[in-house]
């Protein structure tokens, strides 16, 4: 055995780094004088324990199921968009705009339209870095870094001035016409009689965040896009020997990274309890995308999986922060250790795993 079994790196790394997480974690609740087994649960229960808990747990998740995948398609091409903050933020302006000023007469149509201008304005804006990138050979790290910073600004002169309502103190737009308002989760399951994700925001953009798991596994493993952005991504010579084109992947990639990463503000705006356009829409998403797509190695159903991991990590902590005397900034910390060790640390926990598996294999292989 020369390498590492599959089943180990998709599944016995990742709970390996959330072990160590849980390890310094629970030093760390010691540390402020609490009970770890105690605020372990606490945070479980806040994840999962009641109807809200469950609808917001979901509600994020959907968030980083955009995400994610938004990172995972870039990383396929062996490019790092790390701008995925940006993108939901103008994938936000977009939908607004397509919702505020159309008349939509129900929100099935308003959804398509939503969605498909979040889209389009997520990857227009990827679409400078990614051409800085494909053509110049500018970092798209530093890029799309810098348009983060530069969404938020236009994002803040828009909603302060030509879309803020008369009257209104609040950096934001109006209140998106009714017809424009995704029906929660709980309203479908109100219809069955059940009241299972309470008060929660939890709409039906998490169908659409399933569904665009579903088409990123057939677009990067059954089509031939799929299968040039794999292999620009393992070796780009070898890819230009082969005929692809390094600069029109490279192009393709990023704005379907983009997109995806704008479709996250359909969620975010049109599928609130207050459906508008804020200035903090993004609300760190597009950075957890980063440390989902890892955990998730870069897979549909490895995102999912991670992205419900975050989203219970994030309501559970808030629920943990607010119930007990822990401060909000403790609950940051080890929020950040999962990342941590989930994402940076990642080579750290793999490698020495890779190392007892070869040597294993190499005695057996001997022993024979």
């Amino acid at each position: 055995m020369d390498k590492m079994p599959k089943w180990a790196d998709v599944a016995l790394v990742p709970v390996v780094s959330l072990i160590l997480a849980a390890l310094i974690s629970a030093i760390v609740f010691v540390a402020v004088g609490q009970d770890p087994w105690e605020a372990l649960k606490m945070m479980a229960y806040g994840a999962v324990g009641t109807s809200d808990s469950l609808g917001y747990t979901l509600f994020y998740a959907t968030n980083f199921i955009f995400t994610g995948l938004a990172v995972a398609v870039a990383f396929h091409a062996s490019l790092f968009n790390i701008g995925g903050e940006g993108q939901v933020l103008l994938g936000g302006l977009g939908a607004a705009i397509v919702v505020l000023f159309v008349p939509w007469p129900h929100w099935t149509l308003a959804l398509i339209a939503g969605a498909t201008a979040a889209a389009l304005f997520g990857a227009l804006w990827v679409a400078i870095p990614a051409y800085l990138q494909a053509r110049r050979g500018s970092h798209i790290v530093i890029t799309t870094i810098m348009f983060n910073f530069m969404a938020s600004g236009v994002l803040i002169y828009m909603l302060s001035g030509p879309l803020k309502p008369d009257g209104n103190m609040q950096i934001a737009t109006a209140v998106f016409p009714e017809a424009a308002h995704l029906p929660s989760l709980n309203d479908i399951a109100g219809l069955f009689g059940s009241d299972l994700f309470g008060r929660s925001p939890v709409n039906v953009s998490i169908f659409i965040a399933l569904l665009a798991c579903v088409g990123v596994w057939a677009l990067i493993w059954h089509t031939r896009l799929g299968y040039q952005i794999r292999a620009l991504g393992r070796s780009e010579s070898a890819a230009k020997y082969a005929g692809i084109s390094a600069v029109n992947i490279t192009m393709i990639a990023l704005l379907i990274s983009g997109g995806l990463a704008g479709m996250m503000a359909v969620n975010n705006t049109m599928g609130v309890n207050t459906p508008q356009l804020v200035d903090n829409a993004s609300g760190g998403a597009g950075f957890i995308g980063i440390a989902v797509a890892l955990m998730g190695r870069n897979h549909p159903i490895g995102i999912v999986i991670a992205a419900l991991l975050f989203g219970a990590l994030f309501q559970g902590g808030a629920e943990l922060s607010a119930a007990t005397s822990i401060p909000v900034q403790i609950v940051v910390v080890i929020q950040a250790l999962v990342i941590m060790f989930t994402g940076a640390l990642d080579e750290m926990v793999r490698s020495p795993i890779e190392k007892l598996f070869i040597r294993f294999g190499r005695s057996r292989v001997a022993g024979e």
